[in-house]
């Protein structure tokens, strides 16, 4: 098995970290960054981008790039409220009421849980770029207050990237394990979640390595955007106002108010005041149109009120259901990058009476509890229990369409109850089961799970018969109903699988294209990196041709420029006309003939270490004229042909002799011969050379004649090593290869 992961699938950023070394590790991604924007495009060409690339292109491709798709996961089109369809991006509905979103480039609909799982498949593909091996599992957080549909929704997206999820677990959990880890002290801790779409409140007790979560609470409708759309509406309504132009049916211009409200909205976090400025933002019969305005912080805070009321009623919520006082609590941890607000603190602040804590990154605390989380279930993590609870509800709809509560709210997972039902009508064969979750008193209120039959029912006068209905939650929050009938013992047992929003025909259909994709992703990343590398590879062959050309001169390097050359211009070529075969071809010759040149280079170093540094201080300051060095014949007075070196590092006077290993050596690899005639190979076999000729400095040697010492106008001749003088008359034996 590969490696586990715990994964932040956020409404606006996404983080993924690892265990290492009983560490949790946040994973930066290829461009650097320690958070992944939490957006998915295609762009002109097809191609899916996902994170800052399809970020920067949302501008001119509103239609084509999505973002906050976490939303609408696990929900139904008639439940989207007119303000959350308000995206630049197109949402319809499809036969079944399900949501889909459209995308005109590809010509298809996508589900959210679709989208969602492209992000997923990024941040596994970073992690595993990290690690060096395969990641096959994650833990996946989910806000505290989703319900068991959207949890469905969560793992549906997890499957179709390709991943199992061993487990989900809901964030201002994993943030509190995140920040506990190291407490040794008992303690109650309120975790106050505000992320870009979603907001949760959970009250946890923390001590030897018990996390228990005593109460959660939330709204899973409110979040940052919703900050960042009330300065929207604001630009929106002053320039309706002033141009009579309505900027938010403009795909564009709405895309580009946006990014300037989430900017304008960050930099109110530390400044009193901003500047927006939008040129071009539309064009009108009279011209152009910009946008250029001033807002303060005072007047943001004004437009957000109702918004901060809204956070006041999870925060009351939850502290009631876990019966404690705003005094008892230790510790405030802030998670989230929309509590980074000075309103969001000063509620905070307001309530508690406690500053909140900022020793943990609001961005990625619960990515790290969720490595810490997978850590547990790998067992790299020991002596640590952690006891979540159910955020909503958990009952049947009964006469009347009354729900009967099962499974309270802010109840320990994982649990099970049961509780015995009856017919309603007289010799009623068969019961409807039907699973609700909320906390209204009629069903039609709250969220519908699903339905299914027992039947089989033996015919009794109404309320006689008795069927057992069990609940059963498991550790990731998904439920699972029993219904048997206690007079014949038959038994219906279902998972609720209707809650989810996607038929498992679907998510099997969306498995194989996210594999489709993954492959085609693939070729086309391969294809890129190969033209990239060859592209490199002729800039890196210039660049070594000159500065070998600077240290050896042009003539060394003549052979190889024109090769370079050729094969430079042979791979720019099949670049333009895409032949991979022949660029595979031309770039693996390029690489050998760089190969050639570094070994050449090489040799060239070694012979200057071999002569000694004062050897390379003469040939600096003298030059290095080969014509002038000395023939030695074979069978001289420096020895035999077996024991003295046939041609030594100096002669007698000074001068360097030939190096014959280096002749060989490059004669074998075809390199241009420097010293010697191409044909001119000495032959080890037979001790001589391969012409028949003696070897000479270059192609115009001289004759095999010995220099004369003294010169020509003396009488005698010295042997070389000036042992003998021999009479001027006297000759040169060509057979015995000495003088008579």
């Amino acid at each position: 098995m590969g490696k586990v992961v715990g994964i932040d699938l956020g409404t606006t950023n996404s983080v993924v970290a690892v265990m290492e070394g009983g560490k949790p590790v946040v994973i930066a991604n290829s461009e650097g960054m320690r958070t992944t924007p939490s957006v998915v495009g295609f762009n002109k060409d097809g191609e899916l981008v996902v994170g800052q690339m399809a970020r920067r292109q949302a501008v001119l491709n509103p239609q084509n790039t999505y973002y906050g798709v976490k939303r609408f996961m696990g929900r139904k089109y008639p439940e989207l409220t007119p303000e959350s369809k308000q995206v630049p991006y197109t949402i319809r509905r499809d036969e079944y009421g399900s949501i889909k979103i459209k995308c005109p480039r590809l010509k298809k609909d996508f589900a959210p849980e679709e989208i969602s799982a492209k992000i997923l498949r990024k941040l596994a593909e970073e992690a595993e770029r990290y690690l060096g091996e395969p990641v096959t599992g994650a833990v996946i957080t989910v806000p505290a207050y989703f319900n068991d549909s959207q949890r469905q929704a969560t793992r549906d997206a997890g499957r179709i990237a390709g991943l199992e999820v061993l487990r989900i677990i809901n964030e201002p959990t994993a943030a509190s394990l995140a920040y506990g880890l190291d407490q040794e002290r008992s303690q109650k801790i309120l975790v106050f979640d505000l992320g870009g779409g979603t907001f949760d409140v959970s009250v946890l007790e923390v001590g030897d390595g018990v996390f228990e979560v005593r109460a959660t609470s939330g709204d899973t409708q409110l979040g940052g955007g919703d900050f960042d759309k009330r300065i929207v509406d604001w630009l929106a309504e002053q320039f309706l106002e002033q141009e009579k132009v309505d900027l938010r049916k403009d795909r564009q211009a709405l895309q580009r108010l946006t990014e300037a409200a989430e900017k304008a909205k960050i930099e109110l976090s530390g400044v009193s005041v901003t500047d927006i400025n939008l040129p071009f933002i539309t064009a009108t019969e009279e011209g152009s149109k910009h946008i250029e305005t001033r807002l303060m912080r005072p007047q943001f805070e004004d437009l957000c009120g109702d918004l901060v009321s809204r956070l006041t009623r999870p925060i009351k919520r939850a502290l009631n259901d876990a019966r404690l006082t705003p005094v008892q609590i230790d510790e405030v941890v802030l998670v989230g990058g929309g509590t980074r607000m000075p309103m969001i603190k000063a509620l905070v602040r307001s309530f508690i009476d406690k500053e909140p804590n900022e020793n943990v990154n609001p961005d990625e605390v619960v990515a790290v509890g969720a490595a810490i989380q997978s850590g547990i279930l790998a067992g790299e993590v020991k002596e640590i229990l952690l006891l979540d609870v159910t955020p909503l509800s958990l009952g049947l709809e009964t006469i009347g369409g009354v729900t009967k509560k099962l499974i309270p709210r802010n109840t320990t997972i994982p649990v099970r109850r049961s509780d015995i039902f009856s017919t309603g009508e007289n010799n009623q064969t068969m019961v409807e089961v039907h699973v609700v979750q909320g906390e209204r008193e009629m069903s039609k209120d709250n969220k519908s799970l699903g339905r299914f039959k027992l039947t089989g029912i033996p015919p009794a006068p109404r309320g006689i018969p008795q069927v057992q209905v069990a609940f059963d939650i498991d550790a990731n929050g998904i439920l699972q109903v029993t219904a048997r009938d206690r007079t014949t013992g038959r038994e219906q047992s279902v998972v609720v699988q209707g809650a989810s929003t996607l038929s498992e025909g679907e998510i099997n259909r969306m498995i194989n294209e996210a594999a489709e994709f993954a492959e085609e992703d693939r070729q086309r990343r391969e294809r890129i990196e190969k033209r990239n590398k060859a592209k490199a590879l002729t800039d890196q062959a210039l660049r070594r041709l000159k500065d070998v050309t600077l240290d050896f001169g042009t003539q060394f390097t003549s052979g190889y420029r024109r090769q370079i050359e050729a094969l430079n211009a042979e791979i720019m070529d099949s670049l333009d006309k895409d032949d991979e075969r022949r660029l595979d071809r031309a770039q693996a010759d390029l690489e050998d003939v760089l190969y050639e040149l570094k070994r050449e280079v090489r040799l060239q170093y070694e012979d200057e270490e071999d002569e000694g540094i004062f050897d390379s201080i003469r040939r600096t300051l003298v030059g290095d004229d080969e014509d002038d060095y000395p023939y030695t014949p074979r069978g001289s007075s420096y020895g035999n042909d077996y024991d003295t070196p046939r041609y030594p590092e100096r002669s007698d006077y000074g001068q360097p002799r030939y190096d014959e290993r280096r002749y060989d050596e490059r004669q074998t690899y075809g390199s241009p011969p420097s010293r010697y005639e191409r044909n001119d190979r000495y032959d080890d076999e037979y001790d001589e050379w391969d012409s028949g000729d003696r070897p000479s400095p270059r192609s115009r040697r001289p004759s095999p004649e010995p220099r004369r010492y003294p010169p020509k106008d003396s009488d005698s001749y010295y042997t070389r090593d000036r042992s003998r003088r021999i009479p001027k008359e006297n000759q040169w034996d060509e057979e015995d290869d000495d003088w008579f």
